[in-house]
């Protein structure tokens, strides 16, 4: 089957802003991500759909080569391997092929990257409806304080004698010539004479640290909220990586939620159920008032609007439904035994069409499937 336009994939324009992309991207990531989609067979592939397109386009080179040649860009050998790489992404490719052969990796002179962390927040209903603040500790890598992250005991660093300060070295591999991060250096081009004693000359140490986390109202399940530079922090003084704080609520006594809606279940009394009765319906901001209509059956649903639960991203407010279930009353008095039996003598099987309309729709089917399986 054809791919689909990646400008359609993304429903956005040819002239789409990189800004745009990213929240069109964000969006249809929220919506057919499989953890909140389980039980929707297509939102994976959707998903990866929407991925391999945003891949493409954020990138300037692919985008380009994209915008020229359309998928062909990428098949036959024109983009290289990797899910598209362009013709600027030949280094790479050998880089991966041949990093575990001479044990390098496939760097481009940069210092590494501090590694990015995970962490679980659990959260009541109420907070992550209406947000809040919590402290969290997290056990991390941070800048050594003896030498400030540079990893040298004097602050002093030299030219790496093994790349002469370039941060590359070529390598030979038959008729391949490649370059790679120096496996000295790690590709900074320098080099400590005398290691911090603290560290080793790592330029981090292991600590734990106490962090303020402001969650915003209206997040949900799956929701995650990124604090740059709050990861572990980089060997030797190279750029931290990000904090990723991700979203687990509470199942809660009352309510159930569906995106921005709040489901409960409204449980009232017999006679309520027949002759109708104002009742105070529990919100997240307090009661509210209720009119139960005379004749109400179980199943049937009022819909407060308003009162359930404001968004993260537009903060439209979601609604309250109130599911009735009709209880059987338990543990009868002798009077109220007495009155129920006074009640049900005054029905007789000639009012079923009057009273109960849905148990005569049940017996016409009951007496309609006898006779299709008797003729």
């Amino acid at each position: 089957m054809s791919k689909r336009d990646y400008y359609e994939v993304l429903s956005v324009e040819r002239t789409v802003t990189e800004v745009e992309l990213k929240k069109s991207f964000r969006r249809l990531a929220m919506k057919y991500h499989p953890d909140r989609c389980p039980d929707d067979p297509h939102a994976q592939e959707k998903f990866k759909e929407a991925k391999e397109a945003y891949e493409v386009l954020s990138d300037a080179q692919k985008r380009a080569m994209y915008d020229q040649h359309g998928h062909a860009a990428f098949e036959h050998g024109m983009g290289g391997g990797r899910g598209g790489a362009g013709f600027g992404d030949m280094g790479d490719i050998f880089g991966d092929i041949f990093g575990d052969i001479f044990g390098m990796g496939g760097g481009r002179g940069r210092a590494r990257r501090g590694a990015d962390l995970r962490y679980l927040m659990d959260l009541d209903l109420e907070e992550a409806v209406f947000g809040v603040e919590k402290k969290i500790e997290v056990p991390t890598q941070v800048n050594c304080h003896h030498c400030n992250g540079s990893g040298s005991e004097d602050g002093k660093v030299v030219q790496c004698k093994t790349c002469q300060g370039h941060g590359r070295v070529r390598m030979q591999n038959g008729i391949f010539s490649i370059q790679q991060a120096c496996p000295h250096c790690g590709g900074s081009g320098q080099a400590i004479e005398k290691p911090c004693r603290q560290c080793r000359g790592e330029g981090r140490l292991e600590e734990t640290r106490t962090l303020s986390v402001r969650i915003p109202a209206g997040v949900d399940n799956g929701d995650r909220i990124r604090l740059t530079g709050q990861g572990e922090a980089g060997p030797a003084g190279a750029e931290s990586g990000d904090l990723y704080v991700e979203v687990q609520v509470r199942e809660h006594a009352i309510f159930q939620r569906q995106g921005n809606d709040l489901y409960c279940e409204l449980p009232i009394r017999f006679a309520q159920a027949a002759l109708g009765a104002e009742l105070a319906v529990p919100t997240l901001e307090g009661e509210v008032p209720i009119q139960i209509p005379a004749e109400t059956q179980t199943g049937q649903q009022f819909r407060l609007r308003g009162r359930g639960v404001k968004s993260v991203r537009n903060g439209r407010a979601g609604d309250l439904i109130c599911h009735v279930v009709v209880e059987t009353p338990v543990r009868l008095t002798k009077q109220q035994r007495d009155l129920l039996e006074q009640l049900e003598a005054t029905f007789s099987e000639g009012d079923a069409d009057r009273h109960m309309p849905r148990a005569k729709t049940w017996v016409d089917g009951v007496k309609q499937f006898w006779s299709r399986v008797t003729s």
